[in-house]
């Protein structure tokens, strides 16, 4: 355990399992375990048993799933976390149940995985050189504008393969995207991935094209396309130390970020080419909690007085 407080909290709640509720060593057993791990994950967060809040466990419980825990297993700790609180709110230790209003995990659909924004932050810093040679700033140039075209407009890696030269309308910050099943949508890019594409559309694509021409955006050397499997590599390691990072990584990232930003989920739709919006509604969970807090911040009768 990571401090007194939390050893003491869960020795009495095991006793009162043992004594007042009957249950088996392997239950008892197992819940010490869910516990545990629910406390590390606290500790992480500057947060012990008694001070954790609701989105820790809704957090908690969306990190197990998207590490692809079973869903049973998942629910089973949920289980745990609730007897947990409700022993402590007999015993008057906590005024508020966190795990209140949370649905078993077995109804979750799983967030995709997305990186956190110094994450992405330390990816797009600009990227340097492998050498001091012609082809290496043409190539560390073109990356970075491919990262920051990703990151920037949610795309698919076919998607940004397939680019045209002409889908960019770089003066009028957005791009047209040909995306599954050939349907086309306009996506909008920020500042920083226009000066990105600007520094590659000059001498770094002129570099690459050999004398050659293509209708292609990114381009690999001599004028070849790229190919699906380079750009995950450049992906790949571009994330460095961090975690391992992937091109879908990135796609989800950026609709993470707008919905923890307030934006809606028919915009989100929008963005990521979503035929249908049940399949953007794996970040509902997200725009609710952003909900909550805009409403707790803002109502004047939110707060209890």
């Amino acid at each position: 355990m990571p401090c007194e407080a939390n050893a003491r909290v869960v020795s009495d709640f095991l006793d009162y399992l043992k004594i007042e509720k009957g249950l088996a060593p392997l239950t008892v057993r197992a819940y010490s375990t869910d516990i545990a791990q629910f406390a590390e994950y606290l500790a992480k967060r500057k947060r012990t048993l008694i001070t954790a809040r609701r989105e820790d466990v809704g957090d908690f419980l969306q990190q197990l799933l998207s590490y692809q825990v079973d869903g049973r297993s998942v629910a089973r700790k949920l289980s745990a976390l609730r007897q947990l609180y409700r022993f402590l709110l007999i015993d008057k230790l906590i005024a508020r149940d966190p795990t209140l209003n949370i649905n078993s995990p077995k109804q979750w659909k799983v967030l995709p995985k997305s990186l956190a924004r110094d994450e992405v932050s330390a990816m797009l810093e600009s990227r340097q050189p492998a050498r001091d040679t012609k082809a290496a700033v043409a190539i560390a140039a073109r990356d970075q504008a491919m990262l920051e075209l990703f990151y920037a407009g949610a795309l698919r890696v076919s998607e940004l393969v397939g680019m045209k030269l002409e889908d960019l309308k770089l003066d009028l910050g957005y791009v047209l995207v040909r995306g599954k099943g050939d349907k086309e949508r306009i996506v909008p890019i920020g500042k920083s991935a226009q000066d990105a594409l600007s520094a590659y559309l000059g001498e770094p694509r002129k570099f690459l094209l050999a004398g050659k021409s293509s209708p292609l955006l990114f381009l690999g050397g001599r004028a070849r396309q790229l190919t699906r499997q380079r750009v995950w590599q450049m992906v790949g390691q571009a994330s460095g130390t961090a975690r391992h990072a992937s091109p879908h990584m990135l796609r989800h990232s950026c609709a993470t970020h707008m919905v923890e930003n307030g934006a809606d989920l028919r915009t989100i739709q929008t963005i990521l080419g979503h035929a249908d919006i049940s399949t953007t509604q794996v970040y509902t969970h997200l725009a609710l909690d952003r909900l909550k807090t805009v409403y707790q911040k803002h109502h004047p009768r939110a707060k209890a007085r």
